[in-house]
């Protein structure tokens, strides 16, 4: 018998032990992006949406606006655990997006934030056509940082060297399957928002510490990385001598629907 294929990727553990900091330090979703989805997908009263790695539950508490009944899927624990104390009106069910514990035609959209790219395109795009109902919506989010300013493209030079062979939305040709003319869904769209996180320095130390893949390391080089981002927060122009930040983002917004 051939060997199973992991759950998740390896790296994903990583979210496990930074579910408080990813809370904690990652931005939020812009409303006009949510509305946007709210209205090519339709959400709204009287329709069900399920959200796919959920996570603590950012993208499940901006979904709320539009009305739509919420399910939530998280296969990693310690972002359960936070999602329950978070959003506890809504049910996050343990599992994958290569292996939804919902039946068939269940959902009138599903959707996505921060997390397609860590998916198996395949299993993943056949799952989401059997929970949808016929012509139902998919919703893909990303919140990705706008390189254009100095201070963030040092930022994510400091990451890469971490992420190195892992999965992210800039990295990953998870676009491909959607353009086959059997991937059973309508050609995918995009939107791109301009959306804005403030905090301070400590905050946006927190949200390179969320990486899954720094999560992981030792916390002896947890430290280490703590501290590079320190010092580019220290001396960089844009940033240096604040104690108030602001890193720009560009909010992705893509949508498709069952055929």
């Amino acid at each position: 018998m051939p060997p199973r294929s992991p759950r998740t990727y390896p790296a994903v553990r990583g979210f496990d032990r930074s579910a408080l900091t990813y809370e904690r330090a990652r931005p939020d979703y812009p409303a006009s992006a949510v509305r946007h989805l709210g209205r090519v997908l339709p959400l709204g009263p009287r329709r069900t949406v399920v959200e796919l790695g959920s996570g603590t539950g950012k993208f499940t508490r901006a979904l709320e606006r539009l009305g739509a009944a919420r399910v939530a899927v998280e296969p990693t624990a310690g972002m359960r655990r936070v999602f329950e104390r978070t959003v506890p009106t809504v049910p996050v069910l343990d599992g994958t997006a290569e292996a939804i514990p919902l039946p068939d035609g269940f959902a009138d959209a599903v959707v996505s934030a921060q997390a397609f790219h860590w998916f198996r395109p395949g299993p993943t795009l056949r799952e989401i056509r059997r929970v949808l109902r016929p012509g139902g919506g998919l919703g893909l989010v990303w919140n990705t940082r706008d390189d254009s300013v100095g201070w963030s493209r040092k930022l994510s030079q400091l990451m890469r060297k971490y992420r190195e062979g892992t999965p992210s939305a800039r990295g990953v040709d998870w676009r491909s399957p959607f353009a086959s003319r059997h991937s059973g869904f309508t050609r995918l769209r995009r939107r791109v928002f301009r959306y804005e996180q403030h905090g301070t320095p400590a905050l946006f130390v927190d949200r390179v510490l969320s990486v899954s893949v720094i999560a992981l390391l030792p916390v002896s080089r947890q430290r280490t990385v703590a501290a590079e981002v320190r010092r580019l927060l220290a001396t960089d122009p844009d940033t240096r001598g604040r104690d108030r930040i602001v890193l720009p983002y560009r909010t992705e917004v893509y949508w498709c629907h069952r055929r």
